[in-house]
């Protein structure tokens, strides 16, 4: 994952901390250091940031092992401060699934904003309606972990994407159209909520035009995202396939390799070990390996392992997710065993060129 450090693995799941998490985190040190230089505390600040990072975790997992209960393999977690992100080889088709791991993480979010609240009851220690629910900077912790739990519950049912709302909203959708009507309707009633917040923050909060933005940009993204898969969806690995390719191996130099890219056109290639692929190569890692370990290296110094296999007749919306979620721009293609090409986002992207290219009839939704 590019930006992102690996931290852990749970379940099968690894899990990623986005680079903004850790400045954030960096930040709250530096402020709760200086809080205790100068006598007035600060360890609450570590906890809350802490726990923060733990339910985001858990509000993901709840996502993941819902999914896994309908056969739906969760790929990795990413980690930001404002939600995470969990990586699904795909989403069910069926709409009752789609809506019961889009409310999963929510609920992990209701559950725990539940709990701390029975703490506050059970200790005396309720406040005030509005204190519960906008605490101060010396508020009670367990205030504050109620307050951030509501929060993440309340704000992913947003019903406009990329908010778990989003999916709720398609999902329910999805029980009267099909997936691909669904998704435009769902879209464009988040760019209107999306626009309404933009028109609200000129005489409210500003902060209300970022949250705007970010419903609108995200609702846009989900749209072009499902316009493509269910472009793809008409195709199969074998339509897009290369038949016409170079098999590098780990033995050759990438002096080789510069010869192969320089006398074709292909910019990525597949690379073996003892009849096996073992890996891929892209023109941007042979220039880098070039840089680092000059022409005469072997390509066993810069090649890239993660390999993605594709059988001849899988969709290719499914082919288009797999290589989405995967560190490399190519992956054999094969039919019973026997390696026939390759298939690289490259032909996927002209497929979709074609596509567009043909005149459509316009349609509001």
């Amino acid at each position: 994952m590019k930006w992102s450090l690996k931290i852990t693995r749970i379940l099968g799941i690894d899990v990623f901390l986005h680079w903004t998490f850790i400045v954030l985190i960096g930040g709250v040190f530096i402020a709760g250091l200086r809080s205790l230089i100068n006598g007035s505390g600060g360890l609450q600040g570590f906890w809350f940031i802490f726990l923060l990072f733990v339910f985001v975790l858990l509000h993901e997992l709840g996502h993941a092992l819902v999914g896994r209960r309908f056969g739906v393999k969760t790929n990795h977690i990413t980690l930001l401060p404002i939600g995470g992100v969990a990586s699904m080889e795909h989403i069910p088709e069926k709409p009752m699934q789609e809506l019961q791991i889009a409310l999963a993480g929510p609920f992990v979010n209701l559950c725990l904003a539940i709990f701390f609240l029975l703490i506050l009851v059970i200790s005396g220690k309720l406040p005030t309606w509005d204190e519960l629910f906008s605490p101060g900077a010396n508020a009670n912790l367990a205030n504050s972990l109620f307050s951030a739990n509501f929060l993440l519950f309340a704000f992913n049912l947003i019903p406009a994407f990329p908010m778990d709302g989003g999916r709720v909203l398609r999902a329910l959708l999805a029980m009267k159209f099909d997936r691909y009507k669904a998704t435009n309707i769902a879209v464009r009633i988040g760019q209107l909520l999306a626009i309404g917040l933009i028109c609200i923050s000129f005489f409210t909060n500003f902060w209300w035009m970022f949250i705007g933005l970010f419903i609108y940009l995200g609702a846009g993204a989900e749209s072009n995202y499902e316009v493509a898969r269910s472009t793809l969806s008409k195709y199969k690995v074998n339509d897009a396939t290369m038949h016409h390719f170079h098999v590098l191996k780990t033995t050759d130099t990438i002096n080789d390799a510069l010869k192969m890219l320089l006398d074709g056109q292909e910019k990525e290639f597949l690379v073996a070990e003892n009849e096996e692929i073992v890996g891929t190569l892209s023109r941007d890692e042979l220039l880098a390996g070039l840089s680092r370990f000059g022409n005469e290296a072997s390509l066993e110094e810069v090649y890239n392992p993660s390999v993605v296999n594709f059988e001849a007749h899988m969709p290719l919306d499914e082919a288009f997710d797999k290589l989405n979620d995967s560190e490399s721009d190519l992956g054999p293609v094969l039919d019973k065993g026997k390696l026939i090409g390759v298939l690289s986002r490259e032909n996927i992207t002209e497929i979709l060129v074609i596509e567009n290219s043909v005149p459509k009839k316009k349609s509001w939704i």
